[in-house]
């Protein structure tokens, strides 16, 4: 039996990246799967992937800044499937590298409501479906950054600070209504976002590679499946956890 059959799982971000790698590996497991993302066709694409795969998966448009939008994400899965069992609050955004002094209002702005209010908010109307269901598992992507310190991305790093710091407290509070809450924590890991930082740019990448042990920057497979890990039975005795997947950034 695969490990998510029957489950419901709701993927945010999951128009790309690992978010869509991720929302695909639910879906191969058994889950189905809600995609959503502020881009509707990178969305609807990775519902289409789904289906074309024999998998069952819907699309619901949410900016997670959106208090309404999100409670619609939330009310949109259980219409359709009747329940949901997994959250991964993975939507997120990053920014030009710059100084605390140089970063600007906006820019900080829009990390802390896209990063960490996007993630508060999916959790504050996903938490009350998932107590209805009798529990579930919710792993929210935090960062290495998030781990620690950088001097150049200060609304990155602060943001995904938050994200570890609301992950435990939630989790304390849900443990004993049967909710697992994680985070992951990715190093530099080839999506669109990194391929923009290294375009063009091998001193980049050689920076990147300098602190990373393995030598190698991570595929979004690699980041997918240490999600479903933390969301699935072998983690029942996992929460309020940031797990580094890494290549071993944070032990250097």
């Amino acid at each position: 039996m695969k490990r998510f059959e029957g489950k419901i799982a709701l993927v945010t971000g999951g128009a790309a990246g690992i978010g869509r790698t991720t929302a695909l590996a639910f879906a191969k497991e058994g889950a189905k799967v809600v995609i959503a993302d502020i881009n509707a066709g990178g969305g609807e694409e990775t519902v289409n992937i789904i289906h074309d795969a024999g998998g069952e998966a819907i699309f619901v448009k949410t900016d997670v800044r959106m208090a309404e939008e999100v409670k619609n994400m939330a009310d949109k899965t259980v219409e359709a499937f009747g329940r949901l069992d997994i959250a991964f609050n993975n939507a997120g955004i990053n920014e030009d590298a710059v100084t605390v002094s140089r970063c600007t209002e906006d820019s900080w702005e829009r990390m802390i409501d896209t990063n960490l209010t996007g993630v508060f908010l999916c959790m504050k109307y996903e938490l009350p479906k998932m107590r209805k269901s009798g529990g579930g598992s919710i792993v929210n992507t935090a960062s290495v950054m998030g781990l620690v310190g950088d001097g150049s991305h200060p609304g990155y790093s602060g943001s995904k600070h938050g994200v570890i710091g609301l992950t435990r407290t939630a989790a304390i509070v849900y443990a004993q209504a049967g909710i697992r809450i994680n985070a992951v924590c990715p190093g530099p890991t080839f999506t669109s976002m990194v391929h923009r930082l290294i375009d063009g740019q091998p001193e980049v990448e050689r920076m990147l590679l300098s602190h990373i042990p393995m030598n190698r920057i991570a595929q979004p497979e690699e980041i997918a499946r240490a999600v479903l890990f933390l969301c699935s039975d072998d983690a029942s005795y996992i929460t309020g956890h940031p797990l580094a997947v890494d290549g071993g950034w944070v032990a250097r």
